[in-house]
């Protein structure tokens, strides 16, 4: 199993958790002070994911773009095939905030949502 550390971000003390993983199973070796620390180390060593803002293109609208973000956090090795299917996307005005833009992205059950409204002109 390989050593990776962790800085655990539940809370503002910051943990360095130093764990052991072979990317199936993981094992605390020094760090942890609390359960979510644990919980939060463990879906770091084994299923990272990231919540993902970026935002599209917008024609006819008051504004350019629009802010979007995807409606769950995605797994992180599935991040850049996410952004490379939104840098294809443009929108006709007017986009309402919280606007389903994309339903389940790349197959990954996970939607973009627009964080911005924007009027058309």
């Amino acid at each position: 199993m390989d050593e990776k550390k962790i800085t655990c971000i539940v809370c503002p003390i910051g943990c360095k958790i130093l764990v052991k993983t072979d990317g199936k199973q993981f094992e605390i070796v020094e760090g942890s002070r609390c359960k979510k620390g644990v919980e939060y180390a463990r879906d770091e060593a084994l299923d990272p994911r990231r919540m993902l803002t970026t935002s599209i293109l917008v024609k006819g609208g008051e504004w350019p773009l629009a802010s979007v973000k995807s409606s769950r956090s995605i797994p992180k090795d599935k991040i850049f095939t996410v952004l490379r299917e939104i840098h294809e996307i443009v929108v006709n005005a007017p986009v309402n905030s919280g606007q389903v833009i994309v339903k389940n992205i790349a197959n990954i059950g996970i939607d973009i949502v627009t964080t911005k409204t924007i009027k058309k002109l």
